[in-house]
């Protein structure tokens, strides 16, 4: 801690809410680890939240007149940096040079926020979410070359399928599994597009996400998004689909304009349907590797109903979820084997984003095999 940062809380009240010993000015010693070389040593990263423009700019040019800055220029592991200051001090020439010095050099930068700041003023400048922070740190700690830079593209939700103007047909999915797998992959570097129908505010801001609604808008985006990401020149990784949307198989033949009022339907309704188009048979020759998701309620068949889609839509790997009933959707964990073409492996039931984990171990086995 600082001198400034003593100013707010007292490095005695962390080390009685954190059971850690807290390196100041005055407490550095040579007797033990609690110097600005061993603290460097011992961490996996450093994140600096918040950090000031003052500071920024100091570290920027290799200034180490405080106990903090010392520690981060004998730092060797990898830095990250949540800056926080006013509007014209962030924004100004001198801290955003010293910002894109920073990142040319390896540091990561966790991007402030507009708000209403401590000084009264509504503009950049606030301190991210926590929750970035924490993926963000999470990024730097769980990255692996394998999945680093990939593109990778995810789908999640029921589609709605529209009725009339205030009426639609549609699932229960949740789609909390598509926003786990975004951010595991996220977290392990990926350059992910979340294509939903779904909420996604708690996933990290730095994932590209599309709203759609119907099936129809599902096939389109996620056909626009596989082309973009494999006409990239040079082409480094192949791309991957996890296709996690709970895509409608059928959807109203004629939707009504406006509201259809009740008086005009009588006491039944008979909607007329047509199939909806297959989006994994429609890019299943456009040369990603695929992970289809295939919920069943039959005990007997769903695994070989799971299966049939490595033959049958030419998917790479798919992940077969039992499920008992309609109250199994929209939970926190989940049960699911990830099927290929060789066998199969029964991940256990987990948290969704744990299970999220498992399957990307499991997949990146498949490019091989494609």
């Amino acid at each position: 801690m600082t001198a400034s940062a003593e100013r707010f809380v007292s490095a005695l009240t962390f080390e009685a809410l954190t059971r850690n010993a807290v390196l100041t000015e005055q407490t550095e010693s040579w007797a033990n680890t609690l110097n600005h070389i061993d603290i460097g040593k011992a961490c996996d990263v450093f994140v600096l939240a918040p950090a000031t423009a003052n500071t920024i700019n100091k570290i920027s040019h290799g200034i180490a007149d405080n106990i903090l800055l010392q520690t981060i220029l004998a730092l060797t592991k990898p830095l990250l940096i949540a800056p926080a200051a006013n509007t014209n001090m962030i924004e100004d020439s001198s801290t955003l040079n010293s910002i894109r010095t920073l990142k040319s050099n390896g540091t990561v930068i966790v991007n402030s926020q507009s708000k209403l700041l401590a000084c009264g003023d509504t503009g950049n400048g606030a301190l991210a979410e926590p929750q970035e922070i924490f993926y963000e740190t999470a990024r730097v700690l769980l990255k692996e070359s394998y999945w680093e830079n990939r593109e990778v593209i995810v789908t999640g939700g029921g589609t709605r399928e529209k009725i009339d103007e205030v009426r639609y047909v549609s699932n229960f999915s949740s789609g909390k599994m598509a926003n786990a797998l975004a951010t595991a992959l996220y977290m392990k570097g990926a350059k992910v597009t979340l294509i939903t129908t779904k909420e996604h505010s708690e996933i990290p801001s730095e994932i590209s996400t599309i709203d759609i609604a119907s099936a129809k808008e599902m096939k389109e985006q996620t056909i626009s998004a596989l082309n973009a990401s494999l006409s990239k020149e040079p082409l480094l990784k192949k791309p991957f689909l996890f296709m996690a949307a709970a895509v409608a198989d059928f959807t109203p033949k004629s939707p009504n304009n406006g509201k259809t009022k009740k008086v005009n339907i009588g006491t039944e309704w008979n909607i007329e349907m047509k199939q909806t188009a297959d989006i994994l048979k429609s890019v299943s020759n456009l040369g990603q590797v695929t992970i289809g998701f295939k919920a069943e309620m039959d005990k007997e068949n769903g695994f070989s109903n799971a299966k049939s889609l490595i033959q049958n839509k030419n998917v790479d790997g798919v992940c077969y979820n039992l499920l008992a009933n309609s109250s199994d959707f929209g939970t926190s964990d989940n049960s699911i084997t990830f099927i290929h073409k060789n066998g199969s492996i029964d991940l256990g039931t987990a948290s969704k984003l744990d299970l999220s984990f498992k399957i990307l171990e499991e997949s990146q086995k498949l490019e091989s095999n494609k």
